[in-house]
């Protein structure tokens, strides 16, 4: 499962291999002045669902693990057992947000916002 932590001067998302497989992508990095904004989302699929040309991969409602180019730019990391999640709004970075399924939501949220 994609985790998320801050740094000194990052917050980093760090993919399992298979991630890495499945969104054709590596880990991602953003100066912790790029996050603009953290909310806790109950339906992470949902959030992750937007219009638009996804890179990776996507099974509705069962795993979003992909790029989204649409309106705004996504990254997703969600899976069947991680629904819940959060959703950082970002400035100035490859992507405009980041939502990613993780047990503890709040927690998460928490932790990322204490640190800006």
């Amino acid at each position: 499962m994609a985790e998320l932590a801050v740094n000194a001067n990052e917050l980093v998302l760090t993919l399992t291999r298979a991630e890495k497989l499945e969104s054709l992508h590596g880990d991602l990095r953003v100066p912790r002045s790029a996050v603009v904004g953290v909310d806790v989302v109950d339906d992470a699929h949902a959030a992750a669902d937007i219009i638009g040309f996804k890179v990776g991969t996507r099974l509705a409602g069962v795993t979003e693990v992909a790029t989204v180019h649409g309106a705004t730019t996504i990254f997703a990391a969600v899976h069947r057992d991680t629904p819940r999640g959060v959703r950082v709004r970002l400035a100035g970075a490859g992507q405009d947000e980041w939502i990613v399924g993780c047990a503890n939501p709040e927690a998460v949220a928490a932790a990322i916002t204490a640190a800006q």
